[in-house]
């Protein structure tokens, strides 16, 4: 009877192995579920860049970054939006205020909240901001 015994747990350990070495097939890899979307800002579609930029500062503020992180890149988008050459496209725009923003989209993923308060105020400051985006 032993012997049975232990010819079964043998077995289910031999069985049990091609299993085991499946689901943890590559070292680190997960079976989570995918991120559910950021949280949108509750701004008008046609508000300018400031208010983007507004409601990320008071979403980091209050501790919600994947908002802030949102709110950062809709701003982001509203300056993007340009005409140009199809032989341009391809040529990233250079305004300082989307490259502070940039900054502080970077600056907020690492972490570093203080950094991101700092550049968004700083994005708050330039005239360009208030505007509609071209």
């Amino acid at each position: 009877m032993l012997q049975v015994r232990l010819m079964l747990a043998l077995l289910s350990a031999v069985l049990a192995g091609p299993a085991l070495a499946q689901t943890n097939a590559a070292p680190g890899a997960t079976d989570s579920p995918p991120l559910a979307p950021l949280p949108a800002p509750a701004i008008d579609e046609n508000a300018p860049p400031l208010a983007y930029i507004d409601d990320a500062l008071h979403a980091i503020a209050a501790h919600r970054d994947g908002e802030a992180m949102e709110a950062i890149e809709r701003a982001e988008s509203r300056l993007l939006t340009r005409s140009v050459k199809p032989s341009q496209a391809r040529t990233a725009d250079q305004k300082p205020l989307i490259q502070q923003l940039g900054e502080a989209r970077r600056a907020l993923g690492a972490g570093d909240r203080l950094q991101a308060v700092q550049l968004l105020q700083a994005a708050s400051q330039n005239p360009e901001a208030r505007s509609k985006g071209q």
